[in-house]
């Protein structure tokens, strides 16, 4: 390989000679090799583009503020658009689990911008003084963490969201009428329209889905204007709400200058309500999994109330088995997700006092459960909830046997004498409606009219 040689204030460096980072970047590439993960792949791609947005946004304010020549700033805005458009994805190229301001990444970003510009205007641009001219690392990096994460949420996680509920809702009316025996502590309980079981589906999603947009709201705030420690040293005093407007100009969201600067560089607890949000729901794609496998068990011996879509064959041995994979691969992913926010929350109590020193790791984290959740409702959706269908002569052969269908029989020969033939249907496995008729003298007509499942799913005496 070829090498050019850079200088920082360190010293000398060698560089690849078809690299367009500089010193810094190569000293933390050299420096941190643990992980091989990096922003750009396989999750973090948009926060490169806001990293984009950021230099984008700085030069248009800095210029407005009369502190960098026009044609500077053209230059820089052009390399951040071709970094914004994912042109330069491979020129950033450093872990994860490097400094924990993120520096080694904003630097990273100045000197690949730098030289992109310079090479196009035939000038110098210097990535401290033009390109990163009103910022530092400590608060770049708070912003990009922020808008990178708002960014995914809204392009990728409230759509894909949005449409898992309008999936449920869909299969919701079209399985209604169909009553099932309900569960809890996985017996049997009293009947339940299916898509009544649907719509707790549906609602727990909807209530997510409200919780994740008051979580967005948190992000729109931005530390830039803070600098080093939140007291805006080298930058202008209007620089944050100025540089605000022009984010907003550039992502069509509209951003905020954050009321305390000291706050926003010091913790992360807008990420953290974000992740914590997104845990959450993922929470719910848990549950909603489980009840799928549940109701797909079988297809002989287990529930078997519905059967999913055959994706795939389920065994290497087994010949014919099938089994409920979407809804494994969401469990998994979901599982992961917790685990995300597991980090993200002990990351974020290492603000010491002026600055947390996590912050890659909590962009990285909360970035990936972002998308997992996003491709997880996408995929529930799609191959999971659209495609079932629902076994009704196994229900109803379940349902005739429920013996806790006696219940509605309480307020008529009491708990002590309902219980007795209760036991007696489950011992003899035979209609609970025969057991009650040959125990209490009720006629078979009243007591098909008293115990008829679909009249027990609307509630009340």
């Amino acid at each position: 390989m070829k090498y050019r040689i850079e200088k920082d204030s360190l010293g000398e460096v060698k560089v690849p000679s078809t690299a367009l980072w500089g010193a810094q970047t190569q000293r933390a590439l050299d420096n941190f090799q643990i992980s091989g993960i990096k922003f750009a792949f396989p999750f973090g791609r948009s926060f490169i583009e806001a990293l984009g947005i950021i230099k984008h946004a700085a030069a248009s304010s800095n210029v407005a503020l009369k502190l960098l020549p026009s044609s500077k700033s053209k230059l820089i805005k052009y390399a951040a658009k071709e970094i914004i458009d994912g042109k330069y994805d491979d020129q950033f190229p450093l872990d994860i689990f490097q400094t924990g301001s993120g520096t080694s990444t904003n630097m990273n970003a100045n000197e690949v911008m730098a030289t992109i510009a310079s090479k196009k205007g035939k000038t110098s641009i210097h990535p401290n003084d033009d390109v990163n001219m009103s910022q530092s690392s400590n608060d770049v990096i708070p912003t990009a963490i922020h808008i990178s994460a708002l960014l995914d949420v809204e392009r990728l996680l409230l759509p894909s969201l949005k449409s898992l509920i309008n999936q449920i809702k869909s299969k919701e009316l079209k399985v209604k009428g169909v009553v099932k025996t309900g569960r809890t502590h996985l017996m049997d309980a009293m009947p339940i329209d299916m898509a009544q079981e649907l719509s707790g589906w549906a609602a727990q999603l909807s209530d997510q889905y409200k919780q994740i947009k008051l979580a967005a709201d948190g992000l729109k705030s931005l530390p830039q204007g803070g600098t080093a420690i939140g007291t805006g040293i080298n930058a202008p005093k209007n620089f944050g709400n100025i540089f605000a407007i022009e984010v907003s100009k550039l992502t069509k969201t509209k951003f905020k200058s954050s009321r305390n600067y000291f706050k926003s560089l010091s913790s992360q607890d807008a990420a953290t309500n974000m992740s914590s949000a997104v845990k959450n729901l993922a929470l719910v794609l848990l549950k909603i999994s489980n009840d799928l496998r549940w109701m797909n068990s079988g297809p002989l011996t287990g529930l078997g109330e519905i059967e999913l879509q055959a994706l795939q064959p389920g065994s290497s041995i087994m010949p014919g088995k099938v089994n409920p994979v979407v809804s494994e691969s969401v469990m998994m992913a979901s599982a992961d997700i917790l685990g995300n926010d597991l980090t993200v929350s002990y990351a974020n109590q290492a603000g010491n006092f002026q600055l947390n020193v996590m912050l890659p790791v909590i962009a990285y984290n909360l970035l990936k459960s972002i998308t997992l959740a996003a491709n997880s409702c996408t995929l529930l959706a799609s191959k999971g909830i659209k495609t079932f269908r629902v076994n009704k002569k196994n229900i109803e052969k379940q349902l005739s046997k429920n013996p806790i269908l006696v219940t509605a029989l309480n307020r008529e020969i009491g708990y002590e004498k309902a219980a007795l033939i209760a036991k007696k249907a489950y011992k003899e496995n035979r209609p609970i409606i025969d057991v009650a008729h040959e125990e209490t003298g009720i006629s078979i007509n009243r007591l098909n009219s008293i115990l008829d499942p679909k009249k027990l799913t609307k509630g009340g005496i």
